[in-house]
């Protein structure tokens, strides 16, 4: 029997234990405790705006957004709430239960912030759940967005805290936990996760795991992001990583995290189906989809619902979902399963 008891202490080596399982054999442990928590042919539907574009004062390697790299996105500020309601009910229409809006900035202004609450009191009125990523937020902030009623707050760790430096030196690794850390307390769910090919090593990747799964309440959504190569940035030419890799990420992820929903996220697009088809058995269970993640390409809608019907896997209805997720609780299984993560 699978031993689900959600655990705060993962040592490096035991991460890494995981990972140098047999590739069957981690497969079969991951798609153990998924099925056992989540029903296994559901896959939850997220949709992503991009509502203010690029002029970003951090200088992140791999994002075509920063202000430092010479890319050939345009510059473009906040986008009217009608807008964003557009795509919101588009997206709803589509099958998608969640709405995520990321804004390029190093920390919400005061100019543009009311309208962002105002843009999640929107989303919330057409029965969505709603998620945003602002970069780094106060006290204040933070209840305000609370107050508008958001249910996740995504703020990724990218990488592990001694690869983070390589890749981002405008702000410090304790910065993004501080700003978890508010989010937490303010009753806010967690989004949090990664992106792999950002030149780390195994030992990166296990770190980084490490650190999502000991936080003393795990994200309710780990986003499993594969680095989208865009020109202009430092890592225009990274090397490609081995998609067995990346799918041994999702599995350790699903294991460590037995409660959390684990997204695949950028880089998708790039991915063959058979390799999705894997990340679906290893745990992954929700998906961003549209043509587009914020600036960067995703794959086709029409695609999307096509390859999960070849799988037999379905889209999770809306009200299969909740606004909080599991806090130090032990996993018993389906039934009881907490739902609702991004």
């Amino acid at each position: 029997m699978t031993d689900l008891t959600l655990r705060y202490d993962w040592t490096l080596d035991e991460v890494q234990s995981l990972y140098d399982l047999p590739f069957m054999e981690l497969l079969y442990r991951a798609h153990t405790v998924h099925k056992s928590v989540f029903d296994p042919n559901e896959i939850q539907f997220s949709s992503l705006m991009s509502i203010k574009t690029g002029g970003c004062p951090e200088d992140c390697g791999y994002c075509p957004q920063s202000a430092h790299h010479g890319t050939d996105l345009e510059k473009e500020r906040l986008v009217e709430i009608e807008k964003v309601m557009e795509q919101a009910v588009a997206a709803k229409d589509r099958g998608a239960t969640r709405f995520c809006m990321g804004a390029a900035w190093k920390n919400p202004n005061s100019r543009d912030f009311p309208m962002v609450l105002e843009m999640i009191r929107s989303v919330k009125q057409i029965g969505m759940e709603c998620c945003v990523t602002l970069g780094s937020l106060d006290e204040d902030q933070t209840r305000a967005l609370k107050d508008a009623g958001l249910d996740y707050y995504n703020h990724n760790l990218d990488t592990s805290r001694e690869h983070y430096e390589k890749i981002i030196t405008t702000r410090k690794f304790q910065d993004r936990l501080d700003t978890l850390e508010k989010v937490r307390d303010a009753g806010i769910n967690v989004c949090c996760g990664g992106i792999l090919g950002l030149g780390e090593g195994e030992s990166d990747r296990s770190a980084l795991l490490m650190e999502l799964a000991n936080m003393g309440e795990h994200p309710g959504s780990v986003p499993i992001n594969l680095l989208v190569r865009v020109k202009g940035t430092p890592l225009e030419n990274a090397d490609k990583i081995d998609p067995f890799i990346f799918v041994r990420t999702v599995a350790v992820a699903r294991i460590m995290m037995p409660n959390s929903y684990v997204r695949l996220s950028a880089g998708r697009e790039s991915m063959d189906e058979a390799t999705q088809a894997l990340c679906f058995f290893a745990g992954a269970n929700s998906v961003f989809f549209g043509e587009k993640l914020l600036t960067t390409p995703n794959v086709q809608s029409a695609n999307d619902m096509d390859l999960l019907s070849r799988l037999d896997l379905k889209p999770q209805a809306p009200q299969a979902q909740t606004q909080d997720v599991a806090r130090d609780e032990p996993v018993s299984g389906q039934a009881d399963r907490a739902v609702g993560a991004e």
